[in-house]
């Protein structure tokens, strides 16, 4: 199995992956990094809100929530194909 690079957004529930990049910049890419979502940091989905925003996530043995606007900058690195 490879792994493959894809945006938080898309990641399910109990998925784990590595945080590849972060795209945002400005006051958004300078909040998310204070959060300690960096390049190399692994984090777990551990659940989405009914309406699948906001996405909880385990960083860095704490849990926080991002909107899926702000989840769309980060890309992850996760084990799994295409499919």
């Amino acid at each position: 199995m490879g792994k493959r690079i894809i945006l938080m957004r898309h990641m399910a529930e109990g998925q784990k992956g590595i945080i590849h990049s972060i795209k945002a910049t400005g006051e958004l890419g300078r909040r998310v990094r204070d959060m300690g979502l960096t390049p190399g940091t692994p984090i777990e989905i551990q659940g989405r809100a009914p309406l699948k925003d906001p996405v909880a996530i385990k960083v860095r043995d704490f849990r926080l929530t991002l909107r899926n606007n702000e989840a769309d900058y980060i890309e992850v690195e996760v084990e799994g194909n295409d499919s």
